[in-house]
Protein backbone atom coordinates (compact mmCIF):
# COMPACT_ATOMS: atom_id res chain seq x y z
CA UNK A 1 0.00 0.00 0.00
CA UNK A 2 1.41 3.60 -1.14
CA UNK A 3 0.35 6.46 1.37
CA UNK A 4 1.42 10.13 0.48
CA UNK A 5 1.28 12.07 3.47
CA UNK A 6 1.40 16.08 3.55
CA UNK A 7 1.74 17.13 7.59
CA UNK A 8 0.71 20.70 8.91
CA UNK A 9 4.25 21.51 9.37
CA UNK A 10 7.66 19.52 10.52
CA UNK A 11 6.74 19.48 13.95
CA UNK A 12 8.24 15.83 14.94
CA UNK A 13 4.40 14.83 16.02
CA UNK A 14 3.35 15.96 12.64
CA UNK A 15 5.82 14.70 10.26
CA UNK A 16 7.89 11.78 12.48
CA UNK A 17 5.26 10.74 13.93
CA UNK A 18 3.00 9.46 10.58
CA UNK A 19 6.23 8.00 9.70
CA UNK A 20 6.78 5.72 12.72
CA UNK A 21 3.30 4.79 12.59
CA UNK A 22 3.95 3.41 9.12
CA UNK A 23 6.83 1.46 9.49
CA UNK A 24 4.97 -0.62 12.07
CA UNK A 25 3.49 -2.31 8.62
CA UNK A 26 6.34 -2.82 5.86
CA UNK A 27 3.86 -3.22 3.63
CA UNK A 28 2.92 0.29 4.08
CA UNK A 29 5.11 2.51 1.91
CA UNK A 30 5.04 6.14 3.46
CA UNK A 31 5.43 9.09 0.46
CA UNK A 32 6.32 12.75 2.59
CA UNK A 33 7.88 15.50 1.58
CA UNK A 34 11.42 16.25 2.58
CA UNK A 35 11.40 18.03 5.57
CA UNK A 36 12.67 20.76 4.55
CA UNK A 37 10.15 21.75 2.18
CA UNK A 38 7.81 22.29 4.97
CA UNK A 39 7.07 25.13 7.46
CA UNK A 40 7.75 25.97 11.33
CA UNK A 41 7.01 28.39 13.86
CA UNK A 42 8.62 31.44 12.09
CA UNK A 43 8.93 30.17 8.37
CA UNK A 44 6.06 28.97 6.23
CA UNK A 45 6.35 26.17 3.63
CA UNK A 46 8.04 26.08 0.20
CA UNK A 47 4.96 25.84 -1.09
CA UNK A 48 5.48 26.04 -4.74
CA UNK A 49 8.11 22.60 -4.14
CA UNK A 50 5.59 21.20 -2.37
CA UNK A 51 3.16 21.51 -5.71
CA UNK A 52 5.64 20.70 -7.60
CA UNK A 53 6.48 17.32 -5.40
CA UNK A 54 3.23 16.53 -5.28
CA UNK A 55 2.65 16.61 -8.95
CA UNK A 56 5.54 14.13 -10.25
CA UNK A 57 4.79 11.86 -7.04
CA UNK A 58 3.88 8.18 -8.86
CA UNK A 59 1.38 6.35 -8.24
CA UNK A 60 -0.92 5.86 -4.94
CA UNK A 61 -3.39 4.63 -3.31
CA UNK A 62 -4.15 7.29 -1.11
CA UNK A 63 -2.98 11.03 -0.22
CA UNK A 64 -3.40 12.37 3.13
CA UNK A 65 -3.43 15.76 2.89
CA UNK A 66 -3.31 19.43 4.70
CA UNK A 67 -4.83 21.69 2.78
CA UNK A 68 -3.53 24.80 5.13
CA UNK A 69 0.10 23.51 4.03
CA UNK A 70 -0.41 23.89 0.50
CA UNK A 71 -2.56 26.54 0.37
CA UNK A 72 -1.28 29.46 3.42
CA UNK A 73 1.84 27.45 3.73
CA UNK A 74 0.66 25.90 7.32
CA UNK A 75 -1.48 25.78 10.21
CA UNK A 76 0.47 28.67 12.11
CA UNK A 77 0.67 30.71 8.61
CA UNK A 78 -3.09 30.56 8.12
CA UNK A 79 -3.71 33.22 10.94
CA UNK A 80 -0.92 35.48 9.52
CA UNK A 81 -0.87 35.47 5.56
CA UNK A 82 -1.64 38.58 4.14
CA UNK A 83 -2.54 36.96 1.22
CA UNK A 84 -5.85 38.29 -0.82
CA UNK A 85 -8.68 35.81 -1.59
CA UNK A 86 -8.39 35.74 -5.04
CA UNK A 87 -4.25 34.84 -4.93
CA UNK A 88 -5.42 31.89 -2.51
CA UNK A 89 -8.13 30.86 -4.94
CA UNK A 90 -5.55 30.48 -7.84
CA UNK A 91 -3.23 28.84 -5.74
CA UNK A 92 -5.91 26.63 -4.75
CA UNK A 93 -7.38 26.05 -8.34
CA UNK A 94 -3.67 24.84 -9.59
CA UNK A 95 -3.64 22.36 -6.21
CA UNK A 96 -6.83 20.83 -7.28
CA UNK A 97 -5.63 20.30 -10.69
CA UNK A 98 -3.12 18.39 -9.55
CA UNK A 99 -5.49 15.92 -7.57
CA UNK A 100 -7.96 15.85 -10.69
CA UNK A 101 -4.88 14.51 -12.21
CA UNK A 102 -3.77 11.81 -9.24
CA UNK A 103 -7.17 10.54 -9.87
CA UNK A 104 -6.82 8.48 -6.56
CA UNK A 105 -8.90 9.01 -2.92
CA UNK A 106 -8.08 12.04 -1.00
CA UNK A 107 -8.52 12.77 2.39
CA UNK A 108 -7.89 16.23 2.88
CA UNK A 109 -8.52 18.28 6.34
CA UNK A 110 -8.52 22.79 6.56
CA UNK A 111 -8.96 24.07 9.47
CA UNK A 112 -11.55 26.69 10.90
CA UNK A 113 -9.42 29.58 12.55
CA UNK A 114 -8.98 29.17 16.31
CA UNK A 115 -9.43 31.80 18.76
CA UNK A 116 -6.78 31.69 21.57
CA UNK A 117 -7.89 32.96 24.77
CA UNK A 118 -4.73 34.69 25.73
CA UNK A 119 -2.61 37.49 25.07
CA UNK A 120 0.14 35.35 23.98
CA UNK A 121 1.02 35.76 19.65
CA UNK A 122 3.83 33.21 19.60
CA UNK A 123 1.75 31.06 16.84
CA UNK A 124 -0.73 34.19 15.89
CA UNK A 125 -0.59 37.60 14.52
CA UNK A 126 1.88 40.35 16.31
CA UNK A 127 -1.27 42.04 17.89
CA UNK A 128 -2.21 39.08 19.31
CA UNK A 129 -0.10 39.45 22.42
CA UNK A 130 -1.97 43.18 23.35
CA UNK A 131 -5.43 41.92 21.98
CA UNK A 132 -5.68 38.22 22.39
CA UNK A 133 -8.05 38.08 25.11
CA UNK A 134 -10.64 41.03 24.01
CA UNK A 135 -10.80 39.34 20.33
CA UNK A 136 -11.94 36.74 22.32
CA UNK A 137 -13.89 38.22 24.29
CA UNK A 138 -15.93 40.42 21.00
CA UNK A 139 -15.81 36.88 19.45
CA UNK A 140 -17.65 34.95 22.79
CA UNK A 141 -20.09 38.00 23.05
CA UNK A 142 -21.15 38.10 19.84
CA UNK A 143 -22.11 34.67 19.16
CA UNK A 144 -23.92 35.12 22.33
CA UNK A 145 -25.98 38.02 20.96
CA UNK A 146 -24.19 40.34 23.54
CA UNK A 147 -23.74 43.99 23.12
CA UNK A 148 -20.16 44.39 22.98
CA UNK A 149 -18.09 47.24 23.64
CA UNK A 150 -15.16 46.87 22.68
CA UNK A 151 -11.63 49.55 22.98
CA UNK A 152 -10.18 46.95 20.50
CA UNK A 153 -8.44 49.60 17.53
CA UNK A 154 -10.80 49.52 14.18
CA UNK A 155 -7.74 48.70 11.95
CA UNK A 156 -6.80 45.70 14.11
CA UNK A 157 -9.96 44.32 15.11
CA UNK A 158 -11.09 44.86 10.84
CA UNK A 159 -7.73 42.58 9.85
CA UNK A 160 -8.84 40.08 11.76
CA UNK A 161 -12.41 39.75 11.08
CA UNK A 162 -11.17 40.10 7.38
CA UNK A 163 -8.94 37.08 7.67
CA UNK A 164 -11.09 35.00 9.33
CA UNK A 165 -13.83 35.63 6.29
CA UNK A 166 -11.17 35.07 4.04
CA UNK A 167 -10.30 31.77 5.23
CA UNK A 168 -13.84 30.87 5.97
CA UNK A 169 -14.35 31.63 1.80
CA UNK A 170 -11.42 29.37 1.30
CA UNK A 171 -13.40 26.60 3.08
CA UNK A 172 -16.54 27.24 1.51
CA UNK A 173 -14.77 26.68 -1.81
CA UNK A 174 -13.05 22.82 -0.73
CA UNK A 175 -17.46 22.13 -0.36
CA UNK A 176 -17.67 23.16 -4.03
CA UNK A 177 -14.86 20.57 -4.55
CA UNK A 178 -16.44 18.18 -2.26
CA UNK A 179 -19.63 18.08 -4.17
CA UNK A 180 -17.89 17.33 -7.62
CA UNK A 181 -16.07 14.10 -6.03
CA UNK A 182 -12.60 15.54 -5.26
CA UNK A 183 -11.99 14.44 -1.85
CA UNK A 184 -12.69 10.79 -0.55
CA UNK A 185 -13.38 12.43 2.99
CA UNK A 186 -12.98 16.05 4.12
CA UNK A 187 -12.51 17.08 7.20
CA UNK A 188 -12.63 20.75 8.83
CA UNK A 189 -11.27 20.99 12.13
CA UNK A 190 -11.94 22.58 15.47
CA UNK A 191 -8.84 23.89 17.11
CA UNK A 192 -8.83 25.05 20.65
CA UNK A 193 -12.63 25.67 21.07
CA UNK A 194 -14.64 27.03 23.05
CA UNK A 195 -18.42 26.89 23.49
CA UNK A 196 -19.31 30.24 21.67
CA UNK A 197 -17.07 32.19 19.09
CA UNK A 198 -17.14 33.12 15.57
CA UNK A 199 -15.12 30.11 15.07
CA UNK A 200 -18.32 28.20 16.36
CA UNK A 201 -21.19 29.93 13.76
CA UNK A 202 -18.40 29.05 11.25
CA UNK A 203 -18.19 25.73 12.15
CA UNK A 204 -22.07 25.37 12.15
CA UNK A 205 -22.64 27.39 9.25
CA UNK A 206 -20.16 24.49 7.25
CA UNK A 207 -22.15 21.72 8.89
CA UNK A 208 -25.73 23.26 7.27
CA UNK A 209 -23.32 22.94 3.46
CA UNK A 210 -22.71 19.47 4.08
CA UNK A 211 -19.55 20.17 5.72
CA UNK A 212 -17.91 17.69 8.30
CA UNK A 213 -16.50 18.94 11.35
CA UNK A 214 -14.19 17.76 14.00
CA UNK A 215 -12.73 19.00 17.61
CA UNK A 216 -8.69 18.84 17.12
CA UNK A 217 -6.15 20.10 14.32
CA UNK A 218 -2.68 18.33 14.94
CA UNK A 219 -4.04 14.41 15.13
CA UNK A 220 -6.20 14.63 12.38
CA UNK A 221 -4.21 13.66 9.24
CA UNK A 222 -2.95 10.63 11.26
CA UNK A 223 -6.86 9.67 11.95
CA UNK A 224 -7.47 10.10 7.80
CA UNK A 225 -4.29 8.37 7.55
CA UNK A 226 -6.48 5.46 9.86
CA UNK A 227 -9.30 6.16 7.79
CA UNK A 228 -8.01 5.18 4.66
CA UNK A 229 -6.15 1.89 5.79
CA UNK A 230 -9.06 -0.74 5.58
CA UNK A 231 -9.28 -2.59 8.58
CA UNK A 232 -12.88 -3.61 10.37
CA UNK A 233 -11.60 -3.21 14.25
CA UNK A 234 -14.16 -2.99 16.60
CA UNK A 235 -13.13 -1.55 20.11
CA UNK A 236 -14.98 -1.12 23.16
CA UNK A 237 -13.94 2.00 25.19
CA UNK A 238 -12.87 1.75 29.18
CA UNK A 239 -12.68 4.16 31.12
CA UNK A 240 -11.28 4.82 34.68
CA UNK A 241 -13.70 7.32 35.80
CA UNK A 242 -16.61 6.02 33.86
CA UNK A 243 -19.12 8.55 35.82
CA UNK A 244 -16.99 11.59 34.72
CA UNK A 245 -16.71 10.52 31.17
CA UNK A 246 -19.51 13.39 30.18
CA UNK A 247 -16.54 16.02 31.18
CA UNK A 248 -15.08 18.34 28.95
CA UNK A 249 -11.31 18.43 27.69
CA UNK A 250 -9.48 21.80 27.71
CA UNK A 251 -9.65 23.35 24.75
CA UNK A 252 -12.19 21.20 23.01
CA UNK A 253 -16.00 21.62 23.39
CA UNK A 254 -17.42 18.00 23.24
CA UNK A 255 -16.83 15.50 26.56
CA UNK A 256 -14.14 13.28 26.36
CA UNK A 257 -16.78 10.27 25.86
CA UNK A 258 -18.20 12.18 22.47
CA UNK A 259 -14.16 12.81 21.79
CA UNK A 260 -13.35 9.32 21.78
CA UNK A 261 -16.68 8.11 19.83
CA UNK A 262 -15.99 10.78 17.19
CA UNK A 263 -12.03 9.56 16.86
CA UNK A 264 -13.22 6.37 16.55
CA UNK A 265 -15.70 7.51 13.57
CA UNK A 266 -13.19 9.52 12.05
CA UNK A 267 -10.41 6.52 12.22
CA UNK A 268 -12.56 3.67 10.68
CA UNK A 269 -13.12 1.69 13.40
CA UNK A 270 -16.69 0.43 14.96
CA UNK A 271 -17.75 1.08 18.55
CA UNK A 272 -17.85 -2.33 19.95
CA UNK A 273 -21.42 -2.83 22.39
CA UNK A 274 -19.63 -4.80 24.65
CA UNK A 275 -16.27 -6.27 25.57
CA UNK A 276 -16.80 -9.39 24.76
CA UNK A 277 -17.73 -8.61 21.63
CA UNK A 278 -14.61 -6.22 20.86
CA UNK A 279 -11.28 -6.96 19.00
CA UNK A 280 -9.49 -4.09 21.10
CA UNK A 281 -10.00 -2.08 24.34
CA UNK A 282 -9.62 1.24 24.59
CA UNK A 283 -8.20 1.89 28.25
CA UNK A 284 -9.13 5.93 28.47
CA UNK A 285 -7.43 7.39 31.35
CA UNK A 286 -10.07 9.88 31.84
CA UNK A 287 -10.22 12.83 34.74
CA UNK A 288 -12.50 13.85 37.25
CA UNK A 289 -14.31 17.27 36.49
CA UNK A 290 -11.61 18.82 35.36
CA UNK A 291 -8.66 17.83 32.90
CA UNK A 292 -5.35 18.97 34.35
CA UNK A 293 -3.34 21.00 32.55
CA UNK A 294 0.39 20.59 33.25
CA UNK A 295 1.67 23.64 31.00
CA UNK A 296 -0.71 25.82 32.84
CA UNK A 297 -0.03 23.98 36.40
CA UNK A 298 -3.76 23.40 36.83
CA UNK A 299 -3.80 20.25 39.08
CA UNK A 300 -6.59 17.49 38.99
CA UNK A 301 -6.87 14.49 40.69
CA UNK A 302 -4.66 11.68 39.56
CA UNK A 303 -5.84 8.13 38.99
CA UNK A 304 -5.62 6.23 42.29
CA UNK A 305 -7.10 2.36 41.41
CA UNK A 306 -5.21 -0.43 40.73
CA UNK A 307 -4.90 -1.34 37.08
CA UNK A 308 -5.43 -4.41 35.45
CA UNK A 309 -4.82 -5.00 32.20
CA UNK A 310 -7.31 -6.46 30.09
CA UNK A 311 -7.18 -10.05 28.63
CA UNK A 312 -7.89 -8.67 24.81
CA UNK A 313 -5.59 -6.59 23.13
CA UNK A 314 -5.50 -3.03 24.65
CA UNK A 315 -4.32 0.07 24.23
CA UNK A 316 -3.94 3.23 26.39
CA UNK A 317 -5.29 6.74 26.14
CA UNK A 318 -3.78 8.87 29.12
CA UNK A 319 -5.90 11.90 28.98
CA UNK A 320 -6.70 12.99 32.54
CA UNK A 321 -3.52 15.78 31.64
CA UNK A 322 -3.67 17.97 28.79
CA UNK A 323 0.38 18.26 28.03
CA UNK A 324 1.58 15.34 29.07
CA UNK A 325 0.95 12.06 31.39
CA UNK A 326 -0.39 10.83 34.35
CA UNK A 327 2.53 9.65 36.57
CA UNK A 328 0.54 7.41 38.87
CA UNK A 329 -1.21 5.99 35.76
CA UNK A 330 1.93 5.15 33.81
CA UNK A 331 3.65 3.97 37.52
CA UNK A 332 1.11 1.11 36.82
CA UNK A 333 0.77 0.61 33.23
CA UNK A 334 4.82 -0.12 32.77
CA UNK A 335 5.75 -2.78 34.17
CA UNK A 336 2.32 -4.60 32.97
CA UNK A 337 2.69 -4.35 29.48
CA UNK A 338 3.37 -7.21 27.57
CA UNK A 339 3.83 -6.65 23.81
CA UNK A 340 1.40 -9.42 22.40
CA UNK A 341 -2.08 -7.96 23.62
CA UNK A 342 0.04 -4.05 23.83
CA UNK A 343 -1.14 -2.01 21.16
CA UNK A 344 0.03 1.33 22.11
CA UNK A 345 0.16 4.45 24.78
CA UNK A 346 -0.37 7.71 24.87
CA UNK A 347 -0.40 11.25 26.45
CA UNK A 348 0.05 13.72 24.04
CA UNK A 349 -1.04 17.28 24.49
CA UNK A 350 -4.92 17.82 23.76
CA UNK A 351 -7.59 14.70 24.30
CA UNK A 352 -8.00 14.24 20.72
CA UNK A 353 -4.28 14.59 20.01
CA UNK A 354 -3.74 11.73 21.97
CA UNK A 355 -6.64 9.73 20.78
CA UNK A 356 -6.36 10.47 17.28
CA UNK A 357 -2.56 9.24 17.02
CA UNK A 358 -2.91 6.53 19.24
CA UNK A 359 -5.47 4.96 16.96
CA UNK A 360 -3.60 5.54 13.62
CA UNK A 361 -0.79 3.00 15.45
CA UNK A 362 -3.71 0.56 16.38
CA UNK A 363 -4.65 0.40 12.61
CA UNK A 364 -1.69 -0.19 11.11
CA UNK A 365 -0.28 -2.81 14.22
CA UNK A 366 -3.93 -4.59 13.57
CA UNK A 367 -3.25 -7.68 11.47
CA UNK A 368 0.17 -6.04 9.76
CA UNK A 369 0.33 -7.38 6.64
CA UNK A 370 4.40 -7.75 7.36
CA UNK A 371 4.37 -7.12 11.23
CA UNK A 372 7.69 -5.42 12.62
CA UNK A 373 7.91 -5.27 16.46
CA UNK A 374 11.13 -2.90 16.65
CA UNK A 375 9.76 -0.47 14.88
CA UNK A 376 6.37 -0.54 17.54
CA UNK A 377 8.48 -0.57 20.29
CA UNK A 378 10.43 2.29 18.71
CA UNK A 379 7.52 4.45 18.31
CA UNK A 380 6.30 3.11 22.18
CA UNK A 381 9.64 4.36 23.72
CA UNK A 382 9.48 7.98 22.25
CA UNK A 383 5.84 8.41 23.23
CA UNK A 384 7.02 7.41 26.78
CA UNK A 385 9.89 9.27 26.68
CA UNK A 386 8.09 12.61 25.19
CA UNK A 387 4.96 12.51 26.61
CA UNK A 388 5.68 10.56 30.14
CA UNK A 389 9.40 11.31 30.85
CA UNK A 390 9.61 14.85 29.33
CA UNK A 391 6.14 16.55 29.50
CA UNK A 392 4.98 15.48 33.01
CA UNK A 393 8.43 15.55 34.41
CA UNK A 394 11.40 17.23 33.38
CA UNK A 395 10.02 19.83 31.17
CA UNK A 396 8.95 21.24 34.43
CA UNK A 397 12.39 21.59 35.58
CA UNK A 398 14.00 23.59 33.00
CA UNK A 399 13.50 27.17 32.25
CA UNK A 400 14.87 27.41 28.92
CA UNK A 401 15.61 24.34 26.19
CA UNK A 402 18.98 23.01 27.72
CA UNK A 403 20.73 19.38 27.71
CA UNK A 404 18.45 17.47 29.68
CA UNK A 405 20.43 13.49 29.35
CA UNK A 406 20.89 13.43 33.08
CA UNK A 407 17.07 14.10 33.85
CA UNK A 408 15.78 11.95 31.49
CA UNK A 409 18.45 8.81 32.45
CA UNK A 410 16.46 7.41 34.94
CA UNK A 411 13.01 7.38 33.16
CA UNK A 412 15.01 5.82 30.62
CA UNK A 413 16.07 2.86 32.50
CA UNK A 414 12.71 2.35 33.73
CA UNK A 415 11.49 1.97 29.92
CA UNK A 416 14.79 -0.77 28.99
CA UNK A 417 13.08 -2.98 31.55
CA UNK A 418 9.85 -2.80 28.83
CA UNK A 419 11.16 -2.12 25.84
CA UNK A 420 14.54 -3.17 23.57
CA UNK A 421 15.79 0.18 21.86
CA UNK A 422 19.43 2.00 21.59
CA UNK A 423 20.81 2.48 25.00
CA UNK A 424 21.45 6.43 24.01
CA UNK A 425 18.31 8.72 22.99
CA UNK A 426 19.51 12.07 21.36
CA UNK A 427 16.67 14.74 22.53
CA UNK A 428 16.55 18.22 20.20
CA UNK A 429 14.51 20.88 20.43
CA UNK A 430 13.12 21.56 16.42
CA UNK A 431 11.59 25.15 17.52
CA UNK A 432 13.58 25.96 19.88
CA UNK A 433 11.26 25.89 23.04
CA UNK A 434 10.57 24.30 25.60
CA UNK A 435 7.19 22.93 23.94
CA UNK A 436 8.37 20.09 21.46
CA UNK A 437 10.72 17.76 22.10
CA UNK A 438 12.15 15.87 19.59
CA UNK A 439 13.27 12.07 20.76
CA UNK A 440 15.52 10.26 18.30
CA UNK A 441 16.80 6.45 18.37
Amino acid sequence: MKICFIPIDNRPVCYNLAKDICSIDEKIYLLIPPRSLLGDLTKQADIKNLMLWLKNLPEVDSIILSLDTIIYGGLIPSRRSKETFSELQERANALKEILVEKNTKVYAFSSIMRISNNNYNEEETEYWKDWGKKIFEYSYLTHKGEDVNTDIPHDILDDYLNTRKRNFEINKLYLEWQKEGIFETLIFSKDDCAEFGLNVIEAQILESMGGKTKTGADEIPLALLSRSIDKNIKIYPVFTEPEYKNCISNYEDISIEQSVLSQLELGGFKAADSYEDADLILIVNNFIKKQGELVMGWETKPFKHQFVPPEKPYAAADVRFANGADNDFVKQLLPQIELKNFYGYSGWNTSANTLGSLLAGIKVKFKASKYNEKAFEKLQVIRFLDDWAYQANVRGKINIPCDIKDLMKPYENQLAQVFEYPANPQYTYPWNRKFELEVSL
